[in-house]
């Protein structure tokens, strides 16, 4: 298993964070560079979950989304990936800092093949830096 964090500071306050994180209009393709509409599909949605498919071709994810309308977090557990399979997921945690939030990020994968293990073990190197950059748009994070 391989767990990758970091954190963000947005602009946005807590709520705002919720909402963009939680967000499963047609626009969520729009405003986060990794996920495009070909590969964006929102298979149920309630209060406080979802189930969707997004990315693009080369990396695609069914996950499962669970929040609180209130909440400080949010869990997305990993039902599929093109890259890892099943198991795995992300836990963005948001706390109130100066104007705007801390957004605290966790990246579990557990993969099943050798080309997985393969990208897993590159994670904890490449990915903090890339991910900070895909998500700081969105979030409007420094």
């Amino acid at each position: 298993m391989t767990v990758v964090r970091f954190h963000l500071v947005s602009t946005l306050g807590p709520k705002d964070v919720l909402e963009v994180l939680t967000d499963f209009s047609p626009a969520r393709a729009e405003v986060w560079p990794t996920i495009d509409a070909e590969h964006f599909e929102v298979h149920e949605l309630g209060d406080t979950w979802a189930e969707v498919t997004e990315g693009t071709a080369a990396a695609w994810e069914r996950a499962r989304y669970e929040w609180q309308p209130n909440g400080d977090r949010v869990t997305v557990t990993t039902l599929d990936s093109k890259l890892f399979g099943a198991g795995g997921g992300w836990v963005f945690r948001m706390s109130p800092e100066g104007t705007g939030t801390r957004i605290d990020v966790e990246l579990t994968r557990q993969p099943h093949t050798l080309k997985g293990r393969m990208l897993a073990a590159l994670l904890p190197a490449v990915a903090p830096g890339s991910l900070r950059r895909s998500f700081a748009g969105p979030l409007r994070a420094e």
